[in-house]
């Protein structure tokens, strides 16, 4: 990307601060929403996150390509949209199964760093060549929790005093095989890397992936603690939208499969979940984000106590949301901001913050446990803020380029054939000064797939086969529009002009996206812009048709948006 003459003062300092090229630090969380303190979420406990974003750039408003793992964390690696990378699904390869793209890490090997995995980075299986794409992306073989290979076993204590495979599994680590856990001992790992790496002269490139919040809810039962049952509320919009298109409802089979989530005999497939039990899987939920913060916190201490903070860059993220009651929904599986927007948390020293001295630590340990009253004691603030729009795609190239390796180009509208290029943007140009205002011309896109019109047991994860609807979302400081379109697996092609469903929603009056106006809306829009949309050249592609359509759409509309 062309970053323009007026970059030049912060392109200088930015040499400065990688005069030696800074290591990175990737940490993916799994389906974390953005429920914590720096997100501005008056309920989650999650201090150590909360330190991180008071030194770094906050995006606030970052997006997944698609809300489940294996098609987000491969779409995000390497910067290709799933139609490019041609996975929707878990069972495809990219490197066979569309192109031999460049994945992040791979890059940053191919530049001279020692490239290491731990815990869940890209998905496991055939996504990822069932190596995790070593050697491609890695300089050792990736490490993979034992103690995992239990999380979908019968682990969690009933009632009945017999062990199940629970959604609700707050367990007594010291009873759980090998007195661990699979984050516990990914940290672990984790923590051993970086003191091997310390002393080395190579830079390095670590990837941890931690597991929570991502079901079975099996973590140590003392983070319930910090969510009092008496003190959780419900979602504020609990009810499936009345206008909401039925291809559009996730209904939520995998969470629907728990044993303790069977005895409530749910119906199939909007039948509530008593409120009761609501309460208790987001009491879970938080309790799972507070466990996975703690780990967090773990990594960035053992950065300050080996010397590494000045020269490591740091990025924070998750692969997706996941739904706790809102639109009548669980998990993820759908297009809504809830599921697809994603923290996004960037630490550059000497950029986002000055480099400490050595006898200060920039990022102590914080122990909620023991430390519960730390909102007051820590007064955390983020250090820098970006509202308008970004997308998980973006990453690879603005960590590339902020870590100090050159920057990585575009890539075209067709890539198949290119092996490194982004699709994302390059936000280097985001850390030069405040944002002054919103962008609408900035769009974040994501998509997902569906096997018919209405809610089947396979609508959450279908396999390509069956895919006979893909929507395609488009998310501005504004709005976000949908379309649910016909999609042919066997050319990987939309139909636009076979449309399932449409959603609009105005986020300034509508923030959780209950109101959708596209029906009404849509019947009013003028002949002529109809026209003017089927009269485009057939090339055109699918984003700049809907964007167009949005501005058709919207044009006699009334946004009323400050912050998001």
């Amino acid at each position: 990307m062309n970053l323009g003459i007026f970059m030049w003062p912060f392109l200088l300092l930015l040499a400065a601060a990688a005069a030696e090229r800074s290591n990175v630090l990737f940490i993916v969380s799994d389906d974390l929403r953005t429920s914590l303190g720096c997100y501005g979420d008056s309920v989650a406990k999650s201090p150590n996150i909360d330190q991180l974003a008071s030194k770094s750039q906050v995006f606030l408003n970052a997006f997944a390509q698609q809300a489940v793992c294996a098609p987000s964390r491969t779409s995000m690696l390497t910067s290709r949209r799933p139609d490019t990378t041609r996975l929707y699904d878990f069972n495809s390869y990219w490197r066979v199964h569309a192109g031999n793209y460049t994945t992040l890490p791979q890059h940053f090997k191919s530049e001279g760093y020692y490239t290491m995995s731990v815990g869940k980075v890209f998905h496991p299986g055939i996504s990822s060549n069932h190596t995790d794409d070593y050697p491609y992306s890695w300089s050792i073989p990736a490490y993979h929790p034992f103690s995992f290979r239990f999380e979908k076993q019968k682990m969690c204590k009933g009632e009945d005093g017999r062990l199940h495979a629970n959604l609700l599994c707050a367990v007594n680590v010291t009873e759980q095989p090998g007195g661990t856990l699979p984050d516990l001992e990914s940290t672990e790992e984790a923590v051993r890397l970086l003191k091997s790496r310390a002393s080395d002269g190579a830079p390095f490139f670590l990837a941890v992936g931690f597991h929570k919040p991502h079901i079975p809810f099996r973590i140590p039962q003392e983070y319930l603690s910090l969510y009092p049952l008496d003190k959780m509320t419900l979602a504020p919009d609990p009810d499936v939208p009345k206008r909401l298109p039925s291809v559009a409802y996730n209904p939520w089979t995998d969470v629907r499969k728990r044993e303790d989530v069977q005895k409530l005999n749910v119906s199939f497939p909007y039948g509530p979940i008593p409120n009761d039990f609501q309460l208790r899987i987001r009491q879970h939920y938080y309790a799972a984000v507070s466990y996975m913060d703690a780990q967090v916190g773990r990594l960035l201490s053992t950065l300050d106590a080996l010397g590494l903070t000045n020269n490591t860059m740091v990025v924070f993220t998750s692969d997706h949301g996941w739904s706790l009651g809102e639109h009548g929904e669980w998990a993820k599986y759908s297009n809504f901001d809830v599921v697809t927007r994603v923290p996004l948390i960037m630490f550059v020293p000497g950029v986002t913050a000055f480099d400490s001295y050595p006898e200060e630590s920039t990022f102590p340990f914080i122990d909620v446990l023991t430390q519960p009253e730390y909102k007051s004691v820590y007064n955390f603030t983020n250090a820098r803020v970006i509202r308008n729009t970004a997308e998980l795609v973006d990453i690879f190239p603005t960590v590339t380029y902020m870590a100090g390796l050159p920057a990585i180009k575009e890539c075209p509208e067709v890539s198949f054939k290119l092996d490194l290029c982004a699709a994302g943007r390059n936000l280097a140009d985001t850390f030069n000064e405040t944002e002054r205002g919103k962008i609408p011309d900035l769009m974040a896109f994501s998509q997902y797939p569906r096997p018919a019109d209405t809610p089947q047991s396979n609508s959450d994860l279908p396999d390509l086969k069956d895919i006979k609807v893909m929507g395609y979302s488009m998310r501005n400081w504004d709005y976000r529009f949908t379309l649910w379109l016909g999609f042919d697996p066997r050319t990987f092609k939309e139909n636009t002009s076979d449309v399932h469903g449409g959603e609009l929603y105005m986020l300034g009056t509508d923030p959780r996206q209950d109101d959708n106006i596209y029906g009404h809306i849509h019947d009013d829009l003028d002949h002529s812009m109809l026209m003017k949309l089927a009269s485009l050249p057939p090339d055109t592609s699918l984003w700049t048709r809907m964007r167009l359509q949005l501005h058709y759409l919207t044009a006699g509309l009334k946004t009323n948006t400050g912050t998001v």
